[in-house]
């Protein structure tokens, strides 16, 4: 029986990650670079620390940058991407749909609490969460199981009583080998990488109603 949602936040709830690829895109092209994304995709779901992307581009152009000015450039230029970004389509009404259902619903993000809470609280749907695990809780974030197995814990159920929300390979991998029943929806920037750990993939989750996933799920 499926006790309990536990949604990834960055590229899952808000479609974070293709802002902050055209934002580095925006900056390589001005310096004459490209950053494909097969590259970027590696560090899609874990920490931010796993790909340095000033580094990188001074890789491809053959000198070095002023870092504090592309810092503050990529911020301004994402700030001005996401402020009116919602919620990604079905999010919201999953998130209905689980408490109404009696679900328990958590949350398990390999960023950091600070950035996570700021943005479910401009969405307006922080108040569905009944627990909230971040880089902040662990010392190894996705691929590794811990954050969802944190989560799992928090909300008093067993990893396969739950579902996971995923958009990324290493969010899935740490979903799947959590023992949480994991659900891809790849966003528009990881719909190019190569999902291999999941139980079903969605274009989003406006496609299939909880409760179908639910009847699916507790069949298996």
């Amino acid at each position: 029986m499926i006790k309990a949602v536990v949604f990834d936040f960055d590229g899952t709830i808000l479609d974070t990650e293709s802002c902050e690829y055209n934002v580095l895109q925006r900056i390589y092209k001005e310096h004459g670079a490209e950053l494909p994304i097969e590259v970027w995709g590696e560090c899609i779901g874990t920490h931010a620390t796993y790909f340095d992307a000033h580094e990188y581009l001074e890789e491809q152009i053959g000198k070095k940058l002023d870092r504090e000015h592309i810092k503050q450039q990529r911020l301004d230029i994402f700030q001005e991407l996401i402020k009116d970004r919602e919620a990604l389509p079905g999010v919201t009404e999953y998130l209905e749909a689980a408490k109404q259902l009696g679900l328990k619903i958590g949350l398990a993000s390999s960023s950091s609490y600070k950035w996570v809470s700021k943005h479910i609280k401009n969405l307006g749907i922080d108040h569905y969460f009944e627990t909230i695990k971040t880089s902040d809780d662990v010392e190894t974030v996705k691929p590794d199981p811990t954050l969802f197995r944190l989560a799992v814990e928090a909300l008093g159920v067993k990893p396969e009583e739950a579902i996971a929300f995923e958009d990324s390979v290493n969010g899935a991998k740490s979903a799947k080998r959590a023992g949480l029943h994991t659900v891809v929806i790849p966003n528009l920037v990881t719909r190019h990488l190569t999902f291999e750990e999941y139980d079903l993939k969605l274009e989003s989750l406006a496609e299939m109603e909880l409760q179908q996933m639910i009847d699916q799920f507790s069949k298996q």
